[in-house]
């Protein structure tokens, strides 16, 4: 059946160690619900949080030119958890690059609440 019309609003949470979408438009209304199994995304969650926190520790006591570099292979791993999620979504919901970057980083703070 084909989606309602946007914009959409989104809830994201952990269930049953699964990702759960909700999607609803802005009245309320069931636009599409799924699940997406977190395991792709295990190793670049464990390399992108070290990253962070080498980028922490760099910022207090390392000089700029080698924190740009860490900061460099943040967004590198940034990228990939986002290319991942893209591939993720296909045949679920259409999205960007952009999008999936602002996406990446919300997974990212609920593994941190997790």
């Amino acid at each position: 059946r084909p989606a309602p019309a946007g914009p959409y609003r989104l809830a994201l949470g952990i269930r049953d160690r699964l990702l759960a979408f909700e999607v609803t438009t802005e009245a309320g209304e069931p636009a599409g619900a799924f699940l997406l199994s977190l395991t792709p995304f295990r190793q670049i969650f464990k390399d992108y949080f070290q990253i962070c926190e080498a980028y922490f520790d760099a910022v207090r006591r390392l000089p700029p030119a080698q924190i740009e570099a860490i900061d460099m292979g943040r967004r590198g791993l940034h990228d990939e958890g986002s290319r991942i999620l893209l591939e993720r979504l296909d045949g679920k919901v259409e999205t960007d690059m952009a999008t999936a970057r602002r996406l990446f980083t919300l997974l990212c703070a609920l593994q941190i609440r997790g």
